[in-house]
């Protein structure tokens, strides 16, 4: 029985359910019941329009986005699939600011749903800068299955740490 890291925070209830799935070779089968087609977000200017869509729809008044893209070292040894940054230059005696939004591209080729999640939270960071309370109350306005589809998320990764991505 491999530890499932993506996991932990959950009960051993739970735990013990998704690891059954897993003995039994029916995880990657319920995923791809849930969710059957990967999205079709392959390019940077197609990633920041989707962001920006989702952006002008809930956070209209927040703070502009310089730049989204999808991001080949973002790894899961940083324990994250996204990464917001602001980004503060000095230009002469004027401070420049800009936001930007760096997703995993081991999100190209998963569910449009899981995609979602990851951008959703990353744009929360725009208003909320931890994780607290607002911060998961702001991503579940955005996403009503924010934390179904995390969680659905951490099913796909302990899958693909397992050898076994049902989407490849």
């Amino acid at each position: 029985m491999q530890p499932l890291k993506y996991l932990a925070g959950y009960s051993s209830d739970i735990q013990d359910q998704v690891q059954s799935l897993i003995d039994q070779d029916k995880l990657g089968q319920f995923l791809l019941k849930r969710h059957p087609e990967i999205h079709a977000i392959r390019t940077d200017k197609a990633l920041y329009d989707y962001t920006i869509d989702i952006k002008n729809q809930y956070l209209r008044k927040s703070q502009p986005l310089s730049k989204v893209i999808f991001d080949d070292k973002i790894s899961l040894s940083h324990q994250a699939l996204g990464l917001h940054s602001y980004v503060a230059r000095k230009q002469g005696a004027k401070l420049k600011a800009k936001n930007e939004i760096r997703i995993s591209s081991r999100l190209k080729k998963v569910p449009e749903g899981l995609l979602r999640m990851v951008v959703v939270h990353e744009l929360a960071h725009l208003k909320e800068k931890d994780h607290n309370k607002s911060f998961y109350q702001l991503c579940c306005h955005m996403d009503g299955d924010y934390h179904q589809l995390e969680f659905e998320l951490r099913l796909l990764l302990t899958l693909i740490d397992a050898g076994k991505n049902p989407y490849s």
